[in-house]
Formats: structure tokens, sequence, C-alpha cells
């Protein structure tokens, strides 16, 4: 699908897997911490804990999001708990932080996490202070991505013109309400099943496999977005 080029103000990324090489695999700590917090919370074992945790994701967006849902669970107490992981696996990129901030316009972050783990994250990514704006889950009132109530809150929030922004995520399934709002789309395919689920070519404009390659080629013009 060939886009509409446009001039690009706004330059969202979602946080992980994109912000940092999907490689590092920093979700299987949380997803370990998430087995646990689900184990305890329904008193069942770890096999059971990691069914309801995966329905929960696909049929929410997020395991927050069904637990909530089902359990009223405490969603700061959640967040806590499942956040609290080692972050040595990441390394600062001094290439990354250079291209990013020299793209004209606003940089946001667009994340089902929140702030506080945004943050711990892009500091040691060598990521800290390059973004305008991190638009965390709690921002969004505990509506994750893909609702269309999250999208309405980041552009309510930060006022960007959604047809002059590109969204650069790793879950295919949270490109399509962007796209319906008119930004422009670029998929980072990280080879997972979950990535590609719901994936649809009509709302993917780009589909790239590293961010740090894609936003330091020089055949994309940073004034337009990618060619």
């Amino acid at each position: 699908m060939t886009p509409k080029l446009t001039h690009i103000d706004h330059w969202i990324f979602d946080l992980d897997n994109v912000l940092y090489p999907a490689e590092c695999d920093l979700f299987a700590l949380i997803d370990v911490k998430m087995g646990e917090y689900v184990s305890k919370l329904l008193d069942v074992d770890q096999q059971e804990a990691r069914i309801v945790q995966k329905r929960y994701f696909h049929d929410h967006g997020t395991t927050l999001a069904g637990l909530m849902h089902h359990h009223g669970t405490d969603p700061h107490d959640f967040l806590d708990a499942v956040h609290d992981i080692d972050m040595s696996r990441l390394q600062p990129s001094t290439t990354l932080r250079a291209a990013i901030s020299a793209l004209p316009g606003e940089k946001l972050v667009f994340t089902n996490g929140d702030r506080a783990y945004a943050e711990r994250v892009l500091e040691n990514r060598g990521l800290g202070g390059i973004f305008d704006h991190v638009h965390d889950v709690l921002a969004c009132d505990l509506v994750p991505k893909p609702e269309k109530a999250a999208y309405h809150s980041l552009i309510g929030t930060t006022g960007i013109n959604p047809e002059r922004s590109l969204f650069v995520e790793d879950m295919a399934r949270n490109l399509r309400p962007a796209k319906e709002l008119g930004m422009t789309t670029v998929w980072v395919n990280t080879g997972s099943e979950w990535g590609a689920r719901d994936h649809g070519s009509e709302f993917i404009d780009h589909e790239i496999t590293d961010l740090e390659s894609w936003v330091t080629d020089p055949k994309i013009d940073k004034e337009t977005g990618p060619l």
C-alpha cells in the first residue's frame, strides 16, 4: 500500500520492542512477573495463571485490562509489581538517540505501560530527555491500545494532528485505529506471533524489522516520512 505523503510533524513511538531491540526480551521478565501476580491473585498454579493471562491479553488488549474487568484489580499495584524488573539487558544507543533527536517536529512515546516504567526504559536505553511527551496507559484512563479511546486520549492531551503524524508500533493490531485516524503507520515486524496478530495490509503503510536501521536510513525523507 502506498500512502499519501504528507509533512510529518509528530513522530510517535511505541515503547517495548520498538525503542529497544526485541532481542532484549524485557517482556519475558515482565511475563514471569505477570504470571506470578495472576497465580497469587486467583490462587491457581502457574500453568492456569498463564492461560488466564494470555486470554485476558487477547480479549482485552492487556492482561491488566482483563484483570480489572473481571477481578477489579488495582492497576497501580499490578503495574508496580510486573514492571519491577532488571534493566541490565538494555544498552544505550547514541546512534538511535541522535537519529530520533534529529527528526523534525515533536517526538512522543505512546505505551500501554506506565510512565515510571517507560522512563526507566528510556534512561537505560540512553533516550532520556529527548521525547516531548510520554502518553501512558494511566493517561488513557487505563484504556489500552488498540481501543480507540486511547488514541483519542493521546490526541486530546497533546493536540497533535493525526494526519501529520507517524506512528511506529510492533503490535500490528494497534496500527488499525491509528490509520483510521489518518496517521502514517510503520509496523516493526519482530517475527513474533503476538505482534503479527490481526495484521492487515490495508492499515500498515510500511513494514520494517528494526527501528534503529530504519530511522538512520539516509533514504528516509525526514520531512515527509518514509518513502
